[in-house]
């Protein structure tokens, strides 16, 4: 399975060794269809290739379910969060939404939907009097909250899950904050996160969305929401292709 380091969904321990939701998930996926889940860490931007080329069997990277992305996979979602804005501890820039990112850097890893999501904010930039976001699109988010850090960009705009982990995480809470804006208490533009799966694999599609709706009937999955704090974020059954 392709996956990579994207806390809290997947993370590395001390021992170098996988936690985190995404990895709790897809081990008791696993021992529900007798198979073994292994995860493997690749850059983002190569994942559905990899894929293709039959090196994976499944994407389990916090991947959000899109229809571009349905054109190629299909999606059993498990997941359904928005888009939060990163910004250094203070907010110096006093961002409060989305428009207040007109005319300003804002970093972002590269082949992401946030990407898209800040280009996409260029008419509503331009009616308010404004430049366009420019988008500086970096190899891991990894990267794009270093950038803030160093103030080469005012925010990063990730999904939420992660972007609550860093800022309650990053120098212990000191270097990061998520700008809270109450019109979206998921996050901009919520959207579902799934298991990716290639289209021709449609017997293995059932089988992990039935696996899921079990864990979700017995509580297990309840219980991982709870040990990473995504309550907020679950749901209440395991559907395919939500994101068309």
């Amino acid at each position: 399975m392709a996956s990579g380091v994207y806390a809290p969904m997947e993370m590395l321990d001390s021992n170098q060794k996988w936690t985190g939701f995404d990895y709790d998930l897809g081990q008791a996926l696993g021992a529900k269809l007798g198979v073994s889940f292994n995860f493997k860490n690749q850059a983002f931007d190569s994942i559905i290739p990899s894929l293709q080329s039959g090196k994976h069997d499944i994407i389990m990277y916090g991947m959000n379910d899109t229809p571009e992305r349905e054109k190629t996979l299909h999606f059993v979602d498990y997941f359904h969060a928005g888009m939060e804005i990163v910004v250094k501890k203070g907010n110096p820039e006093k961002i409060s939404k989305v428009l207040d990112l007109c005319g300003k850097s804002v970093a972002v890893a590269k082949a992401t939907t946030q990407a898209d999501l800040m280009r996409a904010q260029e008419p509503k930039c331009k009616a308010a009097g404004r430049k366009p976001v420019t988008v500086i699109e970096l190899p891991t988010e990894g990267d794009a909250l270093l950038a803030v850090r160093a103030g080469k960009a005012v925010a990063d705009v990730l999904d939420a899950a992660p972007a609550r982990y860093n800022a309650a995480t990053a120098g212990s809470g000191t270097a990061f904050e998520v700008v809270s804006d109450p019109a979206h208490p998921t996050g901009f533009g919520p959207v579902y996160t799934g298991i990716g799966v290639l289209r021709k694999n449609h017997d293995l599609v059932l089988a992990l969305q039935a696996a899921l709706n079990s864990l979700v009937k017995e509580g297990t999955y309840q219980q991982f929401l709870d040990k990473y704090d995504l309550s907020a974020y679950g749901v209440k059954s395991a559907i395919i292709n939500r994101g068309s």
